[in-house]
């Protein structure tokens, strides 16, 4: 089965680029422009991996990350951002990011939940 990995990011380029990124390496790819769309639309347990942009306007990707592991603690979260960030309890992926060590990192993701 062809794992899935869900993208939000509220740049609908960054989106589309990193939906493009990973179809190429094989994933079935969910697009979503928000967190609350990705909450509102989508069953988590079909879910292998996140990828998700950290600011985000309403709801940004920490706490999602945090509504995430409260639903289904198991689901491996990447976070992404443009932004400079000092907190340590999280890796992140900093804009512009290198597409091969994303790539490894959700593969390394997903081989730990399967």
């Amino acid at each position: 089965m062809t794992p899935v990995v869900a993208v939000v990011d509220d740049d609908t380029s960054m989106l589309q680029s990193l939906g493009d990124l990973l179809e190429s390496a094989g994933y079935l790819v969910l697009l979503f422009p928000s967190a609350t769309s990705l909450l509102d639309e989508v069953d988590l347990a079909g879910i292998d991996c996140l990828v998700t942009d950290i600011g985000m306007p309403v709801m940004d990707g920490l706490e999602l990350k945090r509504i995430i592991h409260r639903r289904r603690s198991g689901l491996p979260v990447i976070l992404i951002t443009g932004h400079e960030v000092t907190e340590e309890r999280h890796v992140f992926f900093r804009k512009p990011f290198n597409g091969h060590e994303l790539l490894t990192a959700v593969r390394d993701a997903i081989g730990t939940v399967r």
